[in-house]
């Protein structure tokens, strides 16, 4: 049996859910997809030393955690694939609660010893009222880049962070390691937003960042930084809908150098979290520098072909 398919068993076994046949059919359907998030903390939990065997219960954590934020996530950004449509906002909202009670479930699961228990359920929680705040910021949109950074640090790190810290804890790894991992593991996030940004900025038609008025970063520094066509971008932004308007801002995102000044970020914190995993008493860095290599291969093709 599978690491996703030993998730959908712990998880039909938990209090509550193996009779909400809803909740079921969420997270059976997240996990058929096999998202890579879940697989953090296995990853993490090799590099410390341990088994993937030892990594489930964290790997459940994590996966009940990133399902019940999508669950919010689609009802913030009125996203027409959500289950809230066909479930109604009560009963989202009520399986979003309900999947952050089985993530913090799982989580004082993934380590033997109780301190370690105590602190992985207090991580968890942590990140949940973070991401909340994060969420709460993201929809009073950023109006600078120092506010652009506040919801990456609250909204997209912790969960990442959250990640790393119980992966390490379910490896066995000390508390100290733990939490240095929990850094890379937040480092790691900033990457994964930031690359996120780029490619939604640069989807057609166009996403709901653009649709929706949001300031992903792309969007934040054509629209703040002075260059020669940021009155036009400003324009083509209120017309973004139409596909002419928007080939022609996206284009302006390339020339104005927003999309470099990703690029340049995604370089900047590649290379500080590569520093702090090779700074890390580890059993094994490669699953690790693996992990970081991913989200940063797009860029390194990138600057071969240029």
């Amino acid at each position: 049996m599978d690491l996703f398919s030993r998730a959908i068993q712990n998880f039909s076994a938990l209090p509550v859910m193996e009779s909400w046949n809803d909740a079921l059919s969420i997270f059976r359907r997240a996990a058929s997809g096999k998202p890579s998030h879940w697989l953090i903390p296995v990853h993490v939990c090799e590099a410390v030393g341990g088994s993937r065997e030892q990594a489930i219960s964290a790997m459940l954590a994590i996966g009940c955690a990133h399902a019940g934020i999508l669950l919010i996530d689609d009802m913030l950004d009125n996203d027409p694939r959500g289950d809230y449509h066909h479930l109604g906002m009560p009963a989202t909202s009520n399986l979003a609660a309900a999947f952050q009670s089985a993530a913090i479930i799982a989580a004082s699961r993934c380590a033997s010893a109780p301190s370690d228990r105590l602190l992985a359920v207090t991580d968890f929680n942590e990140m949940f009222r973070l991401t909340a705040w994060g969420q709460f910021l993201d929809s009073q949109t950023p109006a600078d880049e120092d506010a652009y950074w506040q919801i990456v640090k609250t909204k997209s790190s912790p969960f990442f962070g959250a990640a790393y810290l119980a992966g390490a804890l379910a490896g066995g790894g000390t508390e100290d390691v733990a939490r240095q991992l929990e850094k890379v593991g937040c480092l790691y996030g900033e990457m994964v937003q930031i690359h996120d940004d780029v490619h939604d900025s640069m989807e057609t038609p166009a996403n709901p960042d653009w649709i929706q008025g949001r300031s992903p970063l792309p969007i934040l520094f054509a629209s703040q930084v002075k260059h020669p066509k940021r009155a036009r971008f400003l324009r083509l932004n209120k017309h973004i809908s139409e596909p002419e308007a928007l080939e022609e801002a996206q284009e302006i995102l390339i020339q104005c150098g927003a999309v470099s000044y990703c690029i340049a970020q995604l370089i900047r914190i590649h290379h500080e979290a590569e520093e702090l995993v090779n700074s890390i008493p580890l059993a094994n860095p490669a699953p690790l520098v693996a992990l970081l290599d991913e989200v940063i291969a797009p860029v390194n093709e990138l600057l071969k072909a240029g």
